[in-house]
């Protein structure tokens, strides 16, 4: 057997009876904590720009658009999943080379379990499998350093989840993964530099490909099947040689996922933590501030406070924004939280938050970086202008590994989202579902989600 053939034998005989009580309560919290950020987003002229696409050529397929309207599956996903991902709020995956946000799978799997007429057990087992892929690779093969995004594994997991859901053998799921792993492997200039609406779809697109790959699949196309070891086969090309015994993996990854608390790219949540915490205690009152020094770990720095990846300090768009560590500290600072009003255009150009944004000093730590991923650790010290500074180290919050969100929080942060969309009875109806989905078919979730009132804005020209 091949490595694919043998993560396909895993995919096909993963059982709802693999879960833990504690896996299936945690992918429950995921499903409504997307749920939540897709509904956030309902008013995004970038998701809008999305839905006028799949509404020009689409109209049908049997999968349901969130608030209204269906389209095939991969459509579907595209759609759900741009919703998903772009207030960038959704959970992520911590591994020492790569960073993931595995609900990023919810659209895909659910589509696939909608149109296959799944129970929700079955669509719990798919996610799962989707998320025990696509962690696990980031653990043993990350791509960031080569200069990959890690949607390029995302393939993989996207592939696993939609087999499941489908109901492939083992053999039709080899080739699904084989085509997804061999056919999308994306650029991480995705998220360097100046960033572009492309942040946030680069995974739905993804995401759509690997589900039409998979119904290829399923209908009898053949992909490689030496995709992980062959000659110039993802090891040999991208990752380098790593080894998983996919025989021996398990469904539990998900439990060690973690939650945002606040709206901004995961790395910066400590800091924000800590910049709250002064701003309180304190008092601070931003226009006294001369500067604010954050010491950070290693991979935060690199990706949103001026290494690597660019200069945070030019900010002009959302997607600037939340993957901008200065921006993010002095927007905190500032307004006393990090939320979706935030990230309006008008919010971003204010003089205040562009002043002060160039005042925050962003440093790696050795020591802090020796400590991630199993922990955030920062210190944040604001200087004021009368010389008094204040100080505050923190290395964890409430999402994170040791203070895991309760289901009555993920619930409070999905009423916030999505209060602006939806009644009370709408967000009722949605939040039962999500908590019976272990009992009912995914259809009455999703059946749920297609009678929202609220549509999308149309596309800006």
């Amino acid at each position: 057997m091949t490595e694919v053939e043998r993560l396909a034998e895993f995919v096909a005989r993963a059982s709802y009876d693999d879960l833990s009580a504690e896996a299936r309560a945690q992918l429950k919290i995921r499903v409504l904590d997307s749920l939540g950020c897709a509904l956030g987003a309902l008013d995004s002229p970038t998701v809008g720009h999305v839905r006028g696409y799949v509404d020009e050529f689409d109209g049908r397929g049997g999968c349901t658009l969130i608030a209204g309207g269906q389209a095939s599956p991969d459509r579907a996903t595209l759609y759900n999943g741009a919703l998903v991902r772009y207030l960038d709020f959704n959970d992520s995956y911590l591994a020492s080379g790569e960073t993931c946000h595995p609900s990023d799978n919810v659209a895909p799997t659910l589509a696939a379990a909608e149109y296959a007429g799944c129970h929700g057990r079955d669509f719990l087992v798919a996610l799962a499998v989707a998320y025990q892929v696509q962690c696990r690779l980031s653990d043993l093969a990350p791509v960031r350093a080569a200069g990959f995004e890690h949607t390029t594994l995302g393939s993989f997991a996207v592939a696993a989840a939609v087999s499941r859901a489908l109901g492939l053998d083992a053999a039709h799921a080899a080739h699904a993964l084989a085509i997804s792993g061999t056919a999308f492997n994306a650029l991480r200039v995705t998220r360097t530099g100046q960033l572009s609406n492309w942040k946030g779809l680069a995974y739905p697109n993804t995401a759509a490909c690997c589900t039409q790959a998979t119904l290829l699949a399923r209908n009898g196309i053949t992909g490689p099947l030496e995709v992980f070891e062959g000659n110039k086969g993802f090891m040999d090309a991208i990752a380098g040689q790593f080894s998983i015994d996919w025989l021996r993996e398990d469904l539990e990854r998900v439990t060690h996922t973690i939650l945002k608390r606040h709206n901004a790219e995961v790395h910066s949540q400590t800091a924000i933590e800590a910049v709250l915490h002064l701003r309180a205690s304190h008092r601070v009152e931003p226009g006294d501030v001369q500067a604010v020094d954050i010491e950070i770990f290693d991979v935060a720095y690199q990706i949103i406070g001026g290494g690597q990846e660019g200069d945070k300090t030019l900010v002009c768009t959302k997607e600037d924004a939340d993957h901008s560590l200065p921006y993010l500290v002095a927007v905190a600072l500032i307004d006393g939280r990090v939320m979706p009003p935030q990230y309006a255009e008008s919010r971003i150009q204010q003089a205040d938050v562009q002043h002060l944004l160039c005042h925050v000093t962003v440093r790696p730590s050795t020591r802090y970086s020796a400590r991630f991923p199993k922990a955030m650790p920062c210190q944040v010290t604001i200087t004021l202008r009368d010389g008094r500074r204040f100080a505050r180290e923190v290395d964890s919050y409430p999402g994170f590994l040791d203070q895991p969100m309760s289901w009555d929080m993920v619930r409070d942060k999905f009423d916030a989202l999505a209060a602006p969309f939806t009644s009370t009875a709408e967000r009722r109806t949605i939040v039962d579902a999500v908590a019976a989905l272990d009992s009912i078919p995914v259809r009455e979730l999703t059946h749920n989600l297609a009678a929202l009132r609220y549509h999308a804005r149309e596309p800006i020209a």
